[in-house]
C-alpha cells in the first residue's frame, strides 16, 4: 500500500519523534508499516523515507540506494560522492554515535517531501550510527560517502529537521534549473558562481 508523503509546512515534520520499544518493533502494526515505507519509498523514487515523511511521528527510516538509481550518473560522479547500491534496510531509534571523518562534503540534496527543489549540503564524510534493526536487534553502521549523507538526512527527520535547514540558502533551485545550469558542475564552480 502506497502512503501519502507530507510536504513541508506540515507541523509533524518539525516534531522529535517518539523512539520505539522492542516489543512494538516486533508488532504487526510496525512491520506492515516498513514494507508499507518500503513500497511508498520505491514508487516515489527515493533512497530513504522517514515515519515522519508519512506522518507517523517514531524513530523509524527505511533506506535503499538501488544500482538502477545510478545508470544517469557519470562513473566521475559517482566516484566523487562516494556512492555505491545500499542494499534495503531499517534504522529504528538511530543514533550518531560519532563523526568518524571529520571532512565534510557538499553536494546537492532533495527531498520528498521538500518536492522540486535541491540545495547544496554539508555532512560529515564519515559516520557512525547504532540503531534497532526491523527486528528489534541492536547494530552498528559506520558508513561514508553517500551512504553516510542519505543517514543523516534520514536522522534529521526523525529529530524534526530539513536539509533546508543545513542548505546554503543562495543555492537552493528548481529540479528544472538545477539540471539547466548545475548537473555535474563541480561544487566549487557552483559556489561561485552563486556566491555561496
Amino acid at each position: 500500500m502506497l502512503l501519502p508523503i507530507v510536504h513541508a509546512g506540515d507541523p509533524l515534520l518539525r516534531q522529535e519523534s517518539r523512539a520505539l520499544s522492542p516489543n512494538e518493533i516486533k508488532s504487526k502494526e510496525v512491520q506492515n508499516l516498513i514494507a508499507h515505507m518500503r513500497e511508498t519509498m520505491r514508487e516515489a523514487p527515493g533512497v530513504g523515507l522517514a515515519a515522519p515523511q508519512i506522518g507517523v511521528s517514531l524513530q523509524l527510516a527505511v533506506i535503499e540506494d538501488r544500482k538502477e538509481y545510478h545508470k544517469e550518473i557519470s562513473r566521475e560522479q559517482m566516484a566523487l560522492r562516494e556512492r555505491r547500491p545500499i542494499p534495503f534496510h531499517v534504522i529504528i531509534n538511530p543514533r550518531i554515535q560519532r563523526v568518524s571523518d571529520e571532512r565534510e562534503m557538499e553536494f546537492f540534496e532533495g527531498c520528498l517531501s521538500v518536492p522540486g527543489f535541491f540545495g547544496l549540503v554539508p555532512r560529515a564524510r564519515g559516520i557512525i550510527v547504532e540503531y534497532l534493526d526491523q527486528r528489534g536487534n541492536p547494530k552498528t553502521i559506520e558508513a561514508s560517502g553517500w551512504y553516510a549523507r542519505i543517514l543523516q538526512h534520514e536522522i534529521d527527520h526523525l529529530h524534526g529537521n530539513l536539509y533546508v535547514d543545513l542548505m546554503s540558502a543562495r543555492s537552493f533551485s528548481s529540479i528544472e534549473n538545477w539540471e539547466k545550469f548545475w548537473k555535474g558542475k563541480p561544487i566549487e564552480e557552483v559556489r561561485s558562481a552563486l556566491g555561496c
